[in-house]
């Protein structure tokens, strides 16, 4: 018997406004993005895409007009070599500014204001470069602070002191089981706790 799993579902927030990105993984080669209107609580479609999307590579700028994600599709033979970081108008996918990968080493990035981002890319060759529109702008000497890998952690979890959260600590029991806990305080009475397990 086939067992069918929920759909699972990862937020960007934006920083400065109250705009949000909802992806919605499922099933697991499909993904759907949505625009969260907080102040409203109201949804509404973006874009379905046949493939991945790394979330946790992903970002929104602060005024919650573009998104910058980093994406797999598998079609190797493909202009983005199968894999790519794109920034668009969110909540779409469709490229203003676009970079082919080959491989899911990378990618994504964060933003640093409403139009200047950072893209995780190390070892750039700017013959990857597949689209730019001026909209935006990449900081080619921006360095962002703290060492937490180049793979999901390495956005993510920049994303998250970024954002506010503390880095509390990091736990590791047992060979595979290794996870980072961050905390932000809510209200004078509430503190959040979130526990990234990396493995």
């Amino acid at each position: 018997m086939k067992e069918s799993y929920p759909a699972r579902l990862h937020v960007v927030f934006a920083k400065s406004s109250s705009d949000a990105v909802v992806f919605r993984r499922g099933p697991s080669k499909n993904i759907c993005t949505l625009h969260w209107n907080r102040k409203k609580d109201t949804f509404k479609l973006g874009q379905w895409l046949k493939g991945r999307i790394y979330e946790r590579r992903s970002d929104l700028s602060p005024n919650g007009k573009y998104l910058i994600y980093f994406a797999m599709n598998g079609k190797w033979e493909s202009e983005t070599s199968g894999s790519w970081t794109a920034i668009s108008s969110a909540p779409w996918l469709k490229a203003i500014e676009l970079y082919g990968k080959g491989d899911c080493w990378e990618g994504g990035g964060l933003f640093i204001s409403d139009n200047t981002y950072w893209l995780n890319d190390r070892y750039f060759n700017e013959a990857n470069t597949l689209k730019k529109t001026g909209e935006v702008n990449r900081d080619e000497s921006y360095k962002p602070e703290g060492d937490f890998g180049a793979e999901d952690t390495g956005v993510y979890y920049r994303r998250l002191t970024r954002d506010g959260w503390d880095l509390i600590g990091h736990e590791t029991s047992g060979k595979w089981d290794s996870k980072t806990i961050f905390e932000k305080s809510s209200s004078k009475d509430w503190i959040l706790r979130k526990i990234a397990h990396e493995q």
